[in-house]
């Protein structure tokens, strides 16, 4: 093999190993958690159905306070601090009385996440009603896939483990 041909099996190498590490690097994430629920549909929608409520459930936040729209119409902003006194943005991009469920997106946290859009969903099933809780995100630079989560699966597994206790 002449130096020429060994240079450019090495830089085409390298090139398809930084696309590779690139394309990898920008990948949708996503986590899905589910809580099996004793109690009917409707009563487990009640306690999660407010888009400005959710320190009424979830342990970690301390309170809501919306900055743009009103309750659960779409386009409403919420800010939640938590009970360590981080703030997440979040903004209301689908709400369904109907379906059980709505649709929202962090726009500014502190969270280890970007892109980050979740939806909750409250169904019917054989012993009275399961919430799902799922999202799709990208890990932010430096952060590793599984940490991001680990996080956002962490941060689901405590409200629903709260919704469990509430409604036994």
């Amino acid at each position: 093999m002449t130096a020429a041909l060994v240079r450019f099996l090495g830089l085409s190498f390298a090139i398809a190993a930084l696309a590779t590490s690139a394309s990898a690097a920008g990948q949708t994430l996503s986590v899905t958690e589910k809580a099996e629920l004793p109690v009917p549909p409707a009563k487990t929608w009640d306690v999660i159905k407010d888009f400005d409520g959710w320190q009424n459930w979830h342990p970690a936040i301390a309170s809501t306070d919306i900055t743009k729209g009103k309750g659960n119409s779409k386009g409403t902003v919420r800010v939640l601090t938590t009970k360590d006194g981080a703030k997440i943005t979040e903004e209301l991009l689908a709400y369904s009385k109907k379906s059980m469920s709505y649709e929202y997106r962090i726009t500014n946290s502190p969270l280890p996440v970007t892109h980050y859009v979740s939806t909750i969903k409250v169904v019917k099933s054989e012993g009275g009603s399961t919430v799902v809780w799922t999202s799709n995100f990208k890990a932010k630079e430096g952060t590793p896939d599984d940490e991001a989560k680990k996080v956002i699966s962490g941060i689901y597994t405590a409200g629903l483990d709260n919704l469990k206790r509430l409604l036994k």
